[in-house]
């Protein structure tokens, strides 16, 4: 299988993804600004998608995914659906109760997310009734979460990877055409998000039922009590729970660092957890397309290289992941830390939007380009424990790096504010990336192929000319007086031609591109 192929074809929906994206937080930064409103709405959808990170595309999907892919490789098509059978059907009930729970203890989660935004009664209030509404959210993605494990699993990666397009078009619908509609009658207008996130949520899980069906693997659930037992003694649902409390301990650490992160946020001066918010989808702009992308197409080639036992193959999906990571994230970086300010300026500076709210956003952006690189590594070096069902190891690396990072905010908060928040996870990220590479060396799982030394010092010419590039650009225009459409255009001209710039370098200095089309292609 060409793994760049299918790593390009969940980069070009995630683009897709991620483009819509910076379209909804630009027409919500132009509609709503950064304030008390616009926190309450930022925390009350956190609060779901934190539960979303832990359970459906964290712990969940890192121990379903690698028992799934052993039954396909090992038991073929009627086992695996067997396991989806069974998994899917405990699977529900348990999200009927804890979408139930959710609703009724939306108060004590905004207090535990965000007790500062009762310094404004109204935005608290209004966070609380935003996460009541938006909490069933969970349940669609988890279900969501579960369709698309399967759908990878079988090597069908464009539904899961289009999915996201979904929630962003909906919530555009919500700011361009309802949020005008309840302010005319009274009704606090950024309630139209919530409504939005919901129906993206739903419609996202619509669209996995044709794909499951086109694969002959639909869920046949369990109505009954009897039908419920038997799938929770099912050994693939045991398997799976008994994966998932490591795995589950590894993502509450980094939820938990974005829980405080976000309470941090909220005591400082109001629109700080909105410029985070804002930093943070500039930010998960390269993490998707790269990370979540190569770690999407690699876990279940991973799996399947450990069921059968290949070593060298398992090897060498890491080096070429860890390569496509350097060659492409790196760069990334470089435009985050030198050429965040034109970034904020044309996403983002539209008029409720501030010189001062880019200025504040700017700086929350160099520290995620500080650990970008890290951030994206870890989605390639993670599954490589995962596989191999060990979910233990990641866990302790991240408790350790959960400390750090907020022994870092206890240093850094008093002199940076919001932006130092941004930069502790982005050094614990690089640490953490670190760590899990050496844990891998170390267990004989990866050898590093040939080449990397002069790989990494052509990566290394390409960016520091882009760098010298961006930098020249950001002083060179005026990026917050420019009419919109100039900047705009000037943005697109910058970025590609930073991007053939880059390309070129690396090119003339001998490193050919198309060498990563296939894993064992890479080392030369």
């Amino acid at each position: 299988m060409n793994l760049l192929r299918a790593a390009s074809t969940v980069s070009l929906w995630t683009l897709l993804s991620r483009v819509t994206g910076l379209v909804r937080e630009s027409l919500l930064a132009a509609t709503f600004g950064a304030s008390a409103m616009t926190d309450a709405f930022n925390v009350a959808f956190r609060i779901p998608n934190l539960f979303r990170r832990l359970f459906a595309e964290g712990a969940f999907s890192q121990a379903f995914i690698p028992v799934l892919a052993a039954t396909h490789a090992r038991e073929g098509h009627a086992a695996t659906q067997a396991v989806v059978d069974a998994v899917a059907s405990v699977m529900v009930w348990v999200l009927l109760l804890v979408c139930v729970a959710g609703v009724v203890a939306a108060p004590v989660l905004v207090w535990a997310m965000a007790s500062g935004l009762q310094q404004d009664p109204r935005g608290y209030s209004a966070a609380v009734f935003m996460t009541r509404f938006m909490f069933p959210y969970i349940g669609c993605m988890s279900l969501v979460a579960l369709a698309s494990g399967v759908l990878n699993t079988y090597r069908r990666f464009a539904v899961p990877a289009a999915t996201p397009v979904l929630l962003n078009l909906c919530t555009i619908a919500a700011a361009w055409g309802l949020a005008p509609q309840l302010q005319v009658h009274g009704i606090e207008p950024i309630f139209a998000m919530a409504v939005g996130v919901m129906a993206g949520g739903v419609l996202q899980l619509a669209v996995q039922i044709p794909a499951l069906r086109a694969i002959g693997v639909f869920p046949r659930l369990a109505w009954t009590w009897g039908g419920l037992r038997r799938s929770w003694a099912d050994p693939a649902t045991r398997d799976i729970v008994r994966l998932m409390a490591p795995a589950l301990l590894g993502v509450s650490v980094a939820q938990i660092s974005l829980l405080i992160n976000t309470q941090i946020a909220s005591h400082l001066r109001p629109g700080s957890v909105s410029w985070l918010s804002y930093a943070d989808r500039l930010m998960e702009f390269p993490t998707a397309m790269l990370g979540v992308a190569l770690g999407v197409v690699l876990m279940p080639q991973l799996s399947a290289a450990r069921a059968s036992g290949d070593t060298r193959e398992y090897s060498d999906l890491l080096d070429w992941g860890l390569r496509i990571v350097v060659l492409l994230a790196m760069p990334c970086a470089v435009a985050l830390l030198v050429f965040g300010e034109p970034l904020v300026a044309v996403l983002f500076h539209y008029r409720a939007f501030t010189d001062f709210d880019v200025h504040q956003t700017a700086l929350a952006l160099t520290g995620w380009g500080i650990g970008l690189v890290g951030l994206v590594a870890i989605k390639v070096l993670a599954p490589g424990y995962y596989a191999s069902q060990d979910t233990t190891t990641p866990v302790r690396i991240a408790v350790v790096v959960l400390v750090l990072t907020q022994l870092l905010n206890w240093w850094l908060v008093p002199l940076l504010a919001h932006a130092a928040l941004s930069m502790s996870i982005g050094i614990g990220a690089l640490v953490n990336a670190g760590w899990l590479l050496y844990g891998l060396r170390r267990r004989g799982s990866y050898s590093a192929r040939a080449g990397w030394g002069l790989f990494g010092v052509r990566v290394l010419a390409g960016c520091g000319v882009l760098g010298v590039f961006l930098w020249w650009a950001t002083t060179r225009f005026d990026w917050l007086g420019m009419p919109a459409v100039a900047r705009m255009g000037t943005l697109l001209g910058v970025v590609g031609g930073g991007a053939v710039l880059y390309l070129l370098v690396v090119r003339v200095l001998g490193l050919d591109v198309r060498q990563f089309l296939r894993p064992e292609a890479s080392q030369k």
